[in-house]
């Protein structure tokens, strides 16, 4: 089944369910209007459905390859990545100083989401390339700034980000890459990284590789570990591309899914690179590219998803068992609660995505704040609700949702790794219930009172669903107020998984809440999906946050060879 782009609604999210009108209301963004944001997400949508959609399969069944030292993509992937480039898209958000347009995230993630829809091998390279601009921008030096920023942007060069190592994944701090001066100022870094997405290709340009490193003189852990721009090739100061710097593919893994997308192990002999930022402070820098990446990734699995509930969609209006399947009550029930679970997941990413935005814009602690919070929830409930929805989607399709023929079982399979990288979905529920809640839950608690807010407006029109909202608000309110009271982490990291899902779950009930009344029809097709998500889903909150707020004397109560058995 073709691709469509649901470029309806992203408008209607826009316009009635993100913060997006206050992001468009800003300076910064003023340009940023609902006529300018319609033509983009129209284009976006006629790209990833015409130019993008249609290698999806191939590069699922051809693969990138490494042959004699050099990465070849699937056919037609240096042609869809020209067409990108062509339009502009690789940046869309980044610094108009150096070529980009500086539109509001909040676009460039909707791109995110129709490029993962179309075809997610293809889209983590451009998703790269953005996470070192936004890197870079923060913190290079005017030179790398002037020298690769443009490249960049154009799409005429495209970045990576060389973190983890065979022993060092989580654990960042025990990586063991070398960077040891030279005497012109750069420095030679030498080591072996793994899982470098797209870390080379066929499409022309410079590879630009951002590595964590350190120096001789380094503290051991997180704390003595540099950033260093690391390129295939060393440019000149024009940026004509010299010599093949000192480094190379050794393998391509063998993956469960996103075959078009080389993931590769890099080698590093000496090669030449420069510092970003201050010596021992990569990780500062990196994390910047890092959550940049984290909000893409929950894009990816709203674009999975979205991808899946139109297949599975499609399959079951033409699908005869007894009648069309999509008529029977269980068929029903998964393809509805893929729509309302997508919707719920693209909600949560494009708020967070304003407020982003809103923060960039207004240098406001509370959005900055609101960002911090959504982030890892954005990351593991977009990411979570693509690999359930594409499972949903597999089940839809009965036996032939086995059958590599319908297409059904990549969407699973490329799903997969949205949990696990960028920081896995259980560290994202670590951070949320540690760090973002640092402030003693301050940040949580504006959000439940945005939430109860709306839920005491929707009272007289949509009275049975403004309850059960309000009602899920409390008890969000108390596993919040609980967790914060916690001074003994492992009681925090214990629940910290089904709290990150709660919160979700009440989040989602609030942004359908949102849409019926924005819709203003008691039995319009958003009220009725909003109304479907309120009564089936958005109740297993309430086992999740009290899971959430169990402790963690259960999970010990066990010694480690007795869990062995």
């Amino acid at each position: 089944m073709a691709y469509r782009a649901p470029v309806e609604d992203y408008k209607f999210i826009f316009a009635h369910v993100s913060d997006m009108v206050a992001v468009s209301a800003t300076d910064r963004f003023a340009e940023a209007t609902p006529d300018v944001t319609d033509a983009i997400l129209t284009e976006a949508g006629r790209l990833t459905e015409e130019v993008i959609a249609p290698l999806r399969r191939v590069g699922d069944e051809t693969h990138s390859v490494l042959e004699n030292g050099v990465v070849r993509t699937p056919p037609g992937y240096p042609e869809a990545f020209k067409a990108l480039t062509e339009g502009g898209w690789v940046a869309i958000s980044a610094d108009p100083d150096y070529g980009g347009m500086g539109l509001p995230i909040s676009l460039t993630t909707a791109f995110n989401e129709m490029m993962s829809a179309s075809d997610l091998s293809l889209g983590l390279c451009p998703l790269l390339t953005q996470g070192q601009i936004e890197a870079l921008e923060h913190h290079a030096s005017d030179a790398i700034k002037a020298l690769y920023l443009p490249r960049l942007i154009s799409g005429e060069w495209t970045g990576t980000m060389n973190l983890t190592e065979p022993q060092a994944g989580s654990d960042v701090g025990a990586l063991k890459t070398r960077a040891v001066p030279n005497d012109d100022g750069t420095y030679a870094i030498t080591g072996q990284k793994i899982y470098i997405t797209w870390g080379d290709h066929d499409f022309g340009g410079n590879v630009c590789h951002l590595v964590l490193a350190r120096l001789p003189d380094a503290a051991p852990g997180t704390k003595g570990i540099s950033l260093f721009m690391v390129p295939k090739f060393i440019p000149d100061d024009e940026g004509n591309l010299g010599p093949a710097n000192a480094l190379s593919v050794v393998s391509l893994e063998e993956k469960l899914g996103i075959h078009a997308s080389p993931t590769a192990v890099m080698q590093f002999d000496g090669a030449t690179g420069w510092l970003v930022g201050a010596e021992n402070k990569g990780m500062a820098a990196m994390f910047t590219m890092m959550n940049n990446a984290r909000l893409a990734v929950g894009a990816q699995g709203v674009g999975i998803a979205e991808g899946a509930t139109q297949q599975a969609l499609a399959y079951a209006a033409e699908r005869n068992q007894m009648g069309p399947i999509i008529e029977h009550a269980d068929v029903r029930r998964m393809l509805l609660t893929m729509k309302a679970d997508t919707f719920a997941a693209r909600a949560i990413v494009l708020n967070c995505a304003a407020a982003l935005d809103m923060a960039r814009a207004t240098g406001q602690a509370d959005w900055q704040a609101r960002a911090a919070l959504l982030t890892p929830i954005a990351k593991a409930f977009g990411s979570d609700t693509g690999i359930a929805v594409a499972g949903m989607g597999v089940q839809v399709h009965g036996g032939m949702g086995f059958i590599e023929e319908t297409g059904a079982a990549q969407f699973l399979r490329d799903a997969r790794v949205t949990a696990i990288y960028e920081g896995t979905n259980g560290i994202q529920a670590m951070d949320l219930v540690g760090r973002k809640m640092a402030d003693g839950g301050e940040a949580a608690a504006r959000l439940v009172d945005e939430i109860e807010s709306l839920a005491e407006t929707a009272r007289a029109a949509l009275p049975d669903m403004a309850e059960s909202v309000w009602q899920a608000g409390e008890t969000l309110r108390e596993a919040v107020e609980w967790l914060t009271a916690q001074d003994n982490m492992p009681d925090r990291f214990a629940g910290s998984v089904p709290f990150l899902q709660g919160f979700a779950r009440v989040l989602g009930a609030h942004y359908h809440l949102r849409a019926a009344m924005a819709e203003g029809v008691d039995d319009g097709p958003r009220t009725r999906l909003a109304r479907f998500y309120i009564n089936r889903l958005l109740p297993e909150h309430s086992g999740l946050l009290a899971h959430a707020t169990a402790g963690a004397d259960d999970l010990y109560a066990f010694v480690t060879r007795e869990l062995a058995v």
